[in-house]
């Protein structure tokens, strides 16, 4: 997926779990501009993950193998605490 593409990864953010949504839309909304282009194409991998993956990945429950994946996963965490609680 083309980092540029941005209606593309926010369909992408869009996963049809609650949790999910909640830590991945706000993200997006308020971080994707402002990273490197390095970290989209990490912020875009992860996308690719599964579902149950990144939940578990985002809930503390296990760890990506690959690094930078995840750094992206923390990234995503600290942001979100930082920014607070967001509806969806």
């Amino acid at each position: 997926m083309d980092i540029e593409n941005k209606a593309r990864i926010h369909w992408a953010c869009r996963r049809g779990m609650r949790e999910l949504d909640i830590s991945i839309m706000p993200f997006f909304e308020y971080e994707y501009d402002g990273l490197s282009s390095e970290d989209k194409q990490t912020f875009v991998n992860l996308l690719e993950c599964a579902d149950p993956d990144l939940f578990n990945w985002l809930m503390n429950h296990g760890r990506p193998d690959d690094d930078k994946l995840f750094y992206m996963v923390k990234l995503i965490q600290e942001k979100n605490k930082n920014r607070g609680p967001v509806e969806i």
